[in-house]
């Protein structure tokens, strides 16, 4: 198994977030890729960098013109008097059809979902990197390999198609599911990050050949609160295609495990050809964010049940901030995976 990372992702370094209403660092920071960078060769992974794939990854899940306004907006950031070092919006529209501002000020506050998601100098293409790892990594499973980690940072399931987000700017789950999608009818998406995946429901809402399945923290007390919960099932051809699964605060392994069963068996009822793992860690019971209290121990667990599907899959980082027990987490998260993935496949030959 690879992991799939670049060093160039690290160039992206969020100053602060707003949490609460008060300033605080932001911990979405480099030294996260250098601890799980670290982790995966400790698990025995294979490091192998992304090639450059320019934009056609992200384009087929992100609109040009959000595409665009990622790219430009710092520069054109730098230009107002007085400006923050970083863009980070003040205003944000009640509703998004209609009219489309012209100045930055204006578009950042339309295409930025909130104040964690600052952009930076490097920002671009730290995540277009990212989204490459998480292509190339699908490319390498389309191709015969079991499985690949994309190791993505910055991460990417809060990034709608037209919008950044809870420290995400380009979905890599999505860009991953996409990219087995030319390969297979339908590809599952199962994210356990503590937060719900809120953009990469937006993505797929309406379609019903990508399954989304989320367990998180009860987003009602939680980030992203407006969305992520149980009644979200999706829309048009997407209805019963979007699976949410909110767990009480301070859910500990079993009551986590007990959730997961339920997804599996959502997941098996699709009967995709390929599973994209949005895998957050910060469902630790030491992660900063304390939504949930998932132990180490409980991390293999989950690796375990899901490798019990047997499925070609791209495990894509989102989540899990700097603690003592990050990577570790990852380790225990592989080494399950990976012991029962690989006695399904064999007992399959």
């Amino acid at each position: 198994m690879k992991v799939i990372f670049d060093a160039a992702q690290k160039k992206h370094y969020p100053g602060f977030f707003l949490t609460s209403g008060a300033r605080a660092p932001n911990p979405e920071v480099p030294a996260r890729a250098d601890i799980l960078f670290a982790a995966a060769r400790a698990a025995g992974l294979t490091p192998e960098e992304p090639p450059d794939l320019g934009l056609a990854p992200a384009a087929a899940i992100h609109t040009p013109e959000y595409l665009a306004f990622l790219k430009g907006i710092f520069a054109r950031w730098q230009r107002i008097e007085g400006a923050s070092d970083e863009v980070i919006p003040n205003i944000h529209p009640n509703g998004r059809g209609g009219s489309y501002p012209l100045s930055a000020v204006g578009q950042a506050g339309y295409h930025m979902a909130d104040t964690s998601c600052p952009i930076g100098a490097e920002t671009y293409q730290a995540a277009l990197r990212s989204a490459h790892a998480a292509a190339h990594a699908a490319k390498l499973v389309r191709e015969g390999a079991a499985a690949a980690y994309a190791l993505c940072r910055p991460p990417g399931h809060h990034a709608f198609a037209d919008m950044a987000g809870g420290f995400c700017y380009l979905n890599n789950s999505a860009i991953a599911a996409q990219r087995l999608r030319a390969s297979t009818a339908r590809v599952a998406i199962l994210d356990i990050d503590v937060h719900h995946g809120n953009g990469t429901q937006g993505v797929f809402y309406d379609r019903a050949d990508v399954l989304t399945v989320s367990l998180h923290a009860d987003p009602a007390r939680f980030y992203p609160f407006f969305w992520g919960h149980a009644g979200e099932r999706g829309h048009g051809a997407g209805l019963g295609y979007n699976l949410n699964l909110p767990l009480p605060r301070k859910t500990g392994d079993e009551g986590f495990l007990a959730a997961l069963d339920h997804a599996l068996a959502r997941i098996a009822a699709f009967c995709p050809g390929a599973l994209v793992i949005a895998l957050g860690l910060d469902a630790y019971e030491g992660d900063p964010f304390a939504g949930l209290s998932v132990s180490t121990p409980g991390f293999g667990r989950i690796g375990a049940k899901i490798g019990e599907l047997g499925l070609p899959t791209v495990v894509v980082q989102e989540g899990g901030y700097v603690c003592d027990a990050l990577g570790d987490n990852l380790v225990a998260f592989l080494d399950g995976f990976r012991a029962s993935h690989r006695v399904v496949a064999e007992a399959g030959r």
